[in-house]
């Protein structure tokens, strides 16, 4: 076998041999890595050495084996002798089954009864007794001592637990009352937001009441002041012409010889002596004819043509006419000047010029932001820019400039 392995492969080899020891037969694997084998080879195969040893079972002794001098026959076998259990042999017990001669007698076995001995083994008897009772008392105790704290524990928890609903419940209800307490007031509070509102609304309504109140009375003044207008219109006699023919007549009364005497003018007689006329028509936004509330037959001693009171004083000084050439003026035209008693309130317009275009604020608006102005009704807002349909641009009457609503003023023409 030793000439069939090669120095350059991987070879396995399997002998039977006699265990020197027992004479009984022995099974040999040879595992043979020649020296010429290359590292490689020698990794792959190192894991082959258990596949063969389960193929070829029964194998009593391994022997790893790389030269010539690991395979002699001299130390397989030693190698088999020192792998053996024992090292007898079957052949070498035949003596011990020899006869040996007579044997001395057998003792007996009887013992002597030794009381202190025996008392000594009672009470260790009674000692272990007695230990072992001991010990059951200790684990009966112990398991007393287990049960009453289990139950202390228990009563404990029964009692935590009863203390802590008792506090959930108390806590539930300060909740619950809390809630309660908390809609209440909400209730409270709505209701009063409600009547808030409701006055509000109730206020808003009385003020825009009051302000087409005060547009309806407007509009009524303007469409008197028209009416007025109207009337003096139609009048078919010109205070002015009247007056225009007293001054052509003048010159000639002014050629008589000058008299000493009263004056006696028509124009202070009626500062004098007349009632006071009611307002002109003329306070009206459209300044109707300033003799307006004159009657159309004594329109000549009331006009006032705008000539120095001197020059009048000059033309009209004269000798005292008589009774009958003192102007009168009919009671019954007072009646007249009384059914055209237009008086409607007047207010100086503001200056506007150099202001572009301006408007009157119809009803209040308060700035949402620094963008808008604030404005009351009558306000006057100027240099307008209508930037959109609904919103304008301009200066109100705080001298700030911003926006505002389109609908809440009424231009001036």
């Amino acid at each position: 076998m030793v000439e069939e392995l090669n120095s350059g492969k991987v070879m396995y080899g399997f002998c039977r041999v006699k265990d020197p020891n027992s004479g009984l037969p022995k099974y040999v694997l040879v595992n043979w890595t020649g020296e010429g084998v290359n590292d490689v080879r020698k990794g792959a195969c190192a894991n082959h050495v258990s596949t063969v040893a389960n193929f070829l079972k029964g194998a009593h002794v391994t022997i790893n084996a790389r030269a010539e001098e690991d395979v002699e026959p001299e130390l397989i076998m030693e190698k088999v002798a020192k792998a053996s259990g024992a090292n007898y042999s079957f052949h070498k017990e035949s003596n011990k089954f020899q006869d040996l001669g007579p044997q001395a007698p057998v003792g007996s076995v009887y013992q002597k009864t030794n009381a202190m001995s025996e008392i000594k083994r009672v009470n260790k008897d009674n000692f272990w007794a007695k230990a072992e009772k001991d010990e059951e008392n200790r684990r009966l105790e112990e398991k007393r001592r287990a049960e009453e704290e289990r139950q202390r524990l228990e009563r404990e928890r029964r009692e935590r637990e009863l203390q802590e609903a008792a506090g959930r419940e108390q806590m539930f209800k300060a909740r619950s009352s809390e809630i309660e307490a908390q809609k209440r007031l909400q209730q409270q509070q709505e209701a009063e937001n409600r009547d808030r509102e409701q006055q509000q609304w109730k206020e808003q309504a009385e003020e825009y009441e009051a302000r087409q109140r005060k547009g309806f009375k407007r509009s009524e003044s303007v469409e008197k002041a028209q009416e007025a207008a109207t009337l003096i219109a139609q009048r078919a006699v010109n205070p002015r012409d009247i007056f225009k023919q007293k001054e052509r007549a003048a010159p000639g009364d002014a050629a008589m010889p000058a008299q000493p005497g009263k004056l006696r003018s028509p124009f202070l007689q009626k500062e004098v002596n007349s009632v006071p006329s009611p307002a002109s028509p003329s306070r009206d936004v459209w300044e109707s004819p300033p003799a307006s509330s004159v009657p159309a037959a004594g329109r000549d001693s009331g006009y006032n043509s705008g000539v120095p009171v001197s020059h009048m004083e000059e033309n009209l000084y004269e000798e005292p006419p008589e009774p009958s050439a003192i102007y009168e003026e009919p009671p019954q035209e007072q009646v007249d000047d009384v059914k055209y008693d237009y008086r409607v309130e007047y207010q100086e317009p503001p200056d506007l010029t150099g202001k572009g275009l301006c408007a009157r604020a119809l009803y209040d608006y308060q700035a949402a932001d620094d963008t808008e102005i604030s404005f009351d009704p009558e306000n006057i807002i100027t240099n307008i820019e209508m930037i959109d349909e609904g919103w304008w641009r301009g200066y109100g009457p705080d001298g700030h400039f911003g926006m505002f609503p389109a609908n809440y003023v009424e231009l001036i023409e």
